[in-house]
């Protein structure tokens, strides 16, 4: 019923092997032997891999951030949060960045991050400190942001970007049957949106999946890279927040320790104990605090002890 057009999976198996040989190229690992992990057999190979870091990071930057901005987009809606994340995706992907380097789909590893910081559920408070952006205009898209976040990711990995149900649940880190059942309630509610919107009579299932994902692919397209930041600045800012992040952690491990320093500096060696006064003063202070009784007090006490069978026994002993 909703199945993957087939130049879908072309297109899919094009850009992957398409990154992948921009990340090779730039990295200049021809010598790499695949029984090894794709890591380098020689020394001279390793070389060229720590001098060309920079330009493959470069590569893949320029090769996915526009894309990776035009879905976060369509995912949130805000245009702010869209550059935020993607360049949040690419921070990551430089602080891991072997890893990165020797994934089969490094856009795929930077995508999965790019996604799951766009749709974080801490997002909500925004507008508590940012300006938010206006709605969009677009009813369609109006009805894919009042989805799911989970729902609005699986119909764009699926529709937008072609990927399968299995692909798109391994990147989401949810199950197969998960995914799908998200996938067809995001689609009937673009559905019907679509036919809405087109005042069209159709209840051909096929048609409208069609229209839906058409809409999606027609939205990703509109990438815009002009105020993209540049390579070279993303990966400076990594940096620079990964020094900040190692000072502010040794900065609160120092303060633990002087804090831990001073609690053991200032607490007493030995147990000093209390002086408390005799038992014997202790229990005549307390039998002359018992004797302090209330007039009341000594009636109801008087009252009571009537009532009970000693009292009744003295009673019927005086009639």
């Amino acid at each position: 019923m909703y199945g993957i057009p087939p130049d879908a999976v072309d297109v899919r198996v094009s850009t992957a092997l398409r990154s992948r040989r921009l990340i090779l190229h730039a990295l200049d690992v021809s010598g790499v032997s695949p029984a090894v992990g794709g890591r380098p057999t020689g020394g001279r190979a390793s070389a060229a891999t720590a001098v060309t870091a920079q330009t493959a990071f470069d590569a893949l930057y320029v090769y996915a951030a526009p894309s990776l901005v035009q879905q976060t987009y369509l995912l949130t809606g805000g245009r702010r949060l869209a550059f935020e994340s993607t360049e949040f995706a690419f921070h990551q992907a430089w602080e891991n960045w072997p890893e990165v380097a020797c994934d089969p789909d490094p856009v795929g590893w930077v995508r999965e991050r790019a996604h799951e910081y766009a749709l974080s559920p801490w997002h909500r408070f925004r507008w508590l400190v940012v300006r938010p952006d206006p709605s969009p205009g677009d009813s369609v898209w109006q009805a894919l942001l009042a989805l799911y976040p989970r729902h609005r990711r699986a119909v764009v990995l699926c529709d937008g970007l072609g990927l399968s149900v299995g692909e798109a649940a391994a990147e989401m880190q949810a199950g197969t049957p998960a995914t799908r059942n998200r996938l067809l309630v995001a689609r009937a509610a673009l559905h019907d949106r679509l036919r809405v919107e087109d005042r069209r009579e159709s209840e051909d299932p096929d048609e409208d999946a069609s229209a839906a994902q058409a809409w999606i692919r027609r939205c990703l397209e509109q990438t815009q890279a002009a105020t993209l930041a540049q390579p070279w600045s993303v990966r400076a800012g990594s940096e620079r927040r990964t020094r900040a992040l190692t000072r502010t952690v040794a900065l609160a491990t120092a303060a633990l320790v002087a804090l831990i320093a001073f609690t053991l500096a200032t607490t007493p060696g030995h147990y000093e104990p209390v002086e408390r006064p005799s038992t014997a003063d202790g229990r005549a202070e307390r039998d002359t605090r018992g004797a302090r009784q209330h007039e009341c007090a000594r009636e109801v006490s008087s009252r009571s002890r009537h009532l009970t069978p000693a009292g009744c026994l003295e009673e019927a002993a005086g009639q």
